[in-house]
């Protein structure tokens, strides 16, 4: 143990005139002590009473300030410094511990150790101030003589340097916990090795130079990782080591399961998944001098860090490996996204064509093989390049820079046969590609767009590429938040209805009316039906939304019918969704018994496309909804499939003829002239859309066209108008019989 001076051990000091400030000899090696007080003869017998001190092996090198903003600069300069003797009453009376709290809060220095220094005899800090900012020690300076001062001293170097290895310690073991999330890595190997090695020599004060060596029964006794001069071993066997000295160490701590010492430390950490590991150290003195119990500690810490590691390891490969082809998964992929790498890289989304065909037509054995057949020459392509996984059951996912990743770098995967179970089979891929940009929230995106953009390509043709397109992702997005916007507007009651007039065109009559779905924002603003309609469909809300559409256009039925008359009739447009309904028929004359209103007069309309999917299910239904007594119109007829053969299977009563054939009749009026003519030879009604002149209107006439709809008379309306608009419509029809060429339509459209 180091030895204090033994001259007037029990003086107090005296002040020389040595100038404050200068260093002694020590350098890097030396304990740096930071002195902290207003009175420069403080410095100067501080300095004096213990130079050429050895505290622990080391010389001390003495900073100096006079105040608490040039201590709290010299200890933001100098990381390393192991104590600070600090008087408590400087500039103001409390400067010493208002330092003390911003070097433990701001700086965070934990490990520096500090003595408290006071020229007034009965000043002392609260115990509860001494207990929560760690203060080594208290002192008045009269208190301080040579032995005392060296003891005080000698102790706090003592406590920093248990701290600092033991932060050391913590540092290394963090290391090595988070280089194993992904240990296949060069570079987190290498992270792995330094974390061990910087924590061995912080105990054995060696600078960071060893091995880290595995024995296991598949790859025998290795290096898998090292630090300094001994990277270049990393992988290889031991019996690589040039230095026989070092493979004979490592090997008997491996034979003996025990640590050794010798030329260098071999350090044995009995992990219990393998046959155990070792690190090896240069030591250039006896590790016996090291505390035995905290070399116990240590190796306990790592030896957990290690069983840790592997547990870790098999729990990796189970959630980031794809057991089949044992490339990376779907999981492994969105990490590699998570990533923000340098450079430019681009994601493919490749996709097996026809897949689940060779599954059912073999067996899903040979799509196993296929698979693997594909796996293995997705990897021999892009090798080192990029980064390849298996993302889906059929799907493999490509990550690179997008000189690697492109659309005839996919193509050349499938360019040649794949030799499978003895047969040569002809694949092709469509596979979509999307950017992964730096500037983009964490998350799935990139790999979602490369899917999308992967469908489209599907839908194109076999062995297409399709890059993402932002617009219509964002488009997308947009759809999905109108989607839920249009969720919450129906649970809240924001949907309305707005009735539009139906009027014989031979007479002027009003004779019924079209329920038309609307929905007005908070701020008034109107959705277009166009927009969130076919939204309502695609999501399956239809069905719910349609329901409400049909209890409450019947139930305002039977007001307008008090008004208008008792054959007044209700048009409502039933979504395909809703139609399948495997009660439609039952819900549909429930709601019209609970309406109390007849089933003459309602009409449901459907688009002539549905009847494509499956005719008899069609036909079937709409007999039985026509046995109802309700009547059946086919909407937008001749905008879609228009089949005649289809035509006369399906039972309906009215066609319907779609505005943009009545907007064409001042050029071309065949169209609707053959649907009229159609009409008469199946027997139903016709009824013309989007009438919005008098020329329209005549031309309709003409042709034999029995109803219509339209500006001309009426835009649709919100049930109050409505009725207004009934009510002037009776009277203007009593007063004059011609009220239809009047201009009875002039309300603003909703």
């Amino acid at each position: 143990m180091s030895q204090p001076p033994v001259d007037d051990l029990d003086m107090l000091f005296a002040f020389a005139e040595e100038p404050v400030g200068e260093r002694r000899a020590g350098g890097a090696e030396g304990w740096r002590v930071l002195i902290v007080d207003d009175d420069a003869d403080v410095h100067r017998a501080t300095e004096l009473a213990l130079r050429d001190v050895i505290v622990e092996g080391r010389q001390l090198v003495f900073e100096h300030a006079f105040d608490s903003a040039q201590a709290y600069a010299l200890l933001q300069t100098h990381p390393d410094t192991a104590v600070m003797m600090l008087d408590v009453v400087m500039e103001s009376e409390n400067a010493g511990l208002e330092l003390v709290h911003r070097v433990r809060e701001e700086l965070g220095r934990q490990e520096l150790r500090i003595i408290l220094r006071t020229g007034q005899p009965g000043y002392a800090p609260e115990l509860e101030t001494i207990r929560r900012y760690d203060i080594n020690d208290y002192k008045t300076k009269a208190e301080l003589t040579r032995v005392r001062l060296y003891t005080s001293l000698t102790v706090a170097v003592r406590s920093y340097r248990q701290l600092h290895r033991l932060e050391a310690t913590r540092r290394g073991l963090e290391a090595i916990i988070d280089a194993g999330i992904d240990l296949g890595r060069l570079d987190t190997i290498q992270r792995f090795a330094q974390g061990v090695v910087m924590q061995l020599c912080a105990l054995f004060d060696v600078p960071p130079e060893g091995l880290v060596c595995a024995a296991s029964g598949h790859h025998g006794r290795h290096v898998v990782a090292a630090a300094g001069g001994y990277s270049e071993y990393i992988g290889k066997p031991i019996d690589a080591l040039p230095d026989a000295t070092i493979r004979d160490a490592i090997e008997r701590a491996f034979a003996e399961r025990r640590s050794r010492s010798g030329a260098g430390h071999a350090l044995y950490f009995p992990v219990g998944s393998i046959d155990g590991v070792v690190a090896y150290v240069d030591v250039p003195h006896d590790p016996a001098r090291l505390d035995a119990r905290l070399l116990e500690v240590f190796v306990m810490n790592i030896t957990a860090g290690f069983d840790k590691l592997m547990l870790h390891q098999r729990i990796t490969d189970l959630a980031y490996l794809d057991m089949l082809s044992k490339l990376p998964n779907r999981n492994a992929m969105l990490r590699w996204i998570a990533e923000r790498g340098e450079g430019e890289r681009v994601v493919a989304f490749v996709d097996i064509d026809d897949f689940a065909h060779i599954n059912s037509i073999l067996d899903q054995a040979f799509g196993d093989q296929v698979l693997l057949a594909v796996a293995s020459r997705i990897e021999r392509l892009f090798g080192d390049r990029a980064r390849v996984a298996r993302i889906g059951a059929d799907v493999f996912g490509i990550l690179g820079p997008p000189d690697v990743v492109h659309a005839a770098a996919i193509d050349a995967i499938f360019d040649s046969a794949f030799d499978v179970g003895g047969f040569r089979l002809r694949l092709s891929a469509s596979s979509g590609f999307a950017h992964c940009r730096r500037d983009e929230p964490g998350g799935d995106h990139p790999l979602r767009d490369a899917a999308v953009a992967a469908k489209r390509a599907k839908a194109l043709s076999r062995g297409s590429s399709v890059y993402h397109d932002a617009a219509q992702a964002a488009a997308a997005r947009e759809r999905m938040l109108l989607l839920s916007e249009l969720r919450d507007a129906f649970d809240a009651g924001c949907l309305a209805l707005a009735y539009q007039p139906v009027f014989e065109l031979g007479s002027g009559a009003i004779v019924g009316v079209e329920a038309l779905l609307r929905w007005q924002r908070a701020d008034g603003s109107w959705v277009p039906p166009a927009l969130f309609i076919p939204l309502a469909e695609e999501s399956g809300l239809i069905v719910d939304i349609g329901d409400w559409v049909l209890r409450t256009a019947l139930a305002e039925l039977d007001g307008l019918r008090a008004l208008a008359g008792p054959r007044f009739g209700m048009a409502i447009n039933i979504s395909p969704a809703q139609f399948r309904e495997p009660d439609f028929v039952q819900r549909l004359d429930a709601a019209i018994r609970q309406a109390g209103v007849g089933h003459a007069g309602v009409e449901i309309e459907l688009t002539e496309s549905m009847a494509i999917e499956n005719l008899s299910f069609i036909v079937d239904v709409l007999a039985k909804v026509r046995a109802l007594g309700v009547s059946v119109a086919i909407d937008d007829f001749g905008t879609g499939y228009s089949s005649l053969s289809l035509i006369r299977q399906l039972p309906f009563d009215r066609l319907k003829i779609d505005r943009s054939f009545v907007n064409d009749m001042a050029s071309d009026r065949s169209i609707v002239e053959l649907i009229t003519n159609l009409a008469r030879v199946l027997g139903v009604r016709t009824i013309a859309e989007g009438i919005e002149t008098a020329e329209q209107l005549a031309t309709l006439r003409e042709l034999g066209c029995d109803c219509g709809q339209g500006y001309l008379v009426s835009p649709a309306l919100p049930a109050d108008a409505l009725r207004a608009f009934l009510h002037a419509r009776r009277a203007a029809s009593a007063a004059t019989p011609t009220a239809l060429e009047l201009g009875q339509g002039q309300y603003d459209e909703r």
